[in-house]
């Protein structure tokens, strides 16, 4: 799993996991593990993650089946 910021930089990256692992239990793995110094945002702010993430606090999931074009925004 990677972070990276509206520059495209890394700001925060997990490795080391089977392929059959859940998003969701990476995620979760890394935001709640206190070693990992995951980057919490701001509260009034989220990330925006893939459709495989759950809604959680901070985090806002696509739509799922939906297809998004950034020349639409």
């Amino acid at each position: 799993m990677a972070v990276c910021d509206f520059n495209m930089r890394f700001t925060f990256l997990s490795a080391g996991w089977e392929g059959t692992t859940h998003d969701a239990k990476v995620l979760a793995h890394a935001v709640y593990n206190p070693r990992h110094n995951f980057p919490h945002g701001p509260q009034e702010k989220y990330y925006v993650v893939d459709a495989g993430y759950p809604n959680r606090r901070g985090f806002l999931a696509l739509y799922r089946n939906t297809r998004y074009h950034l020349p639409d925004f």
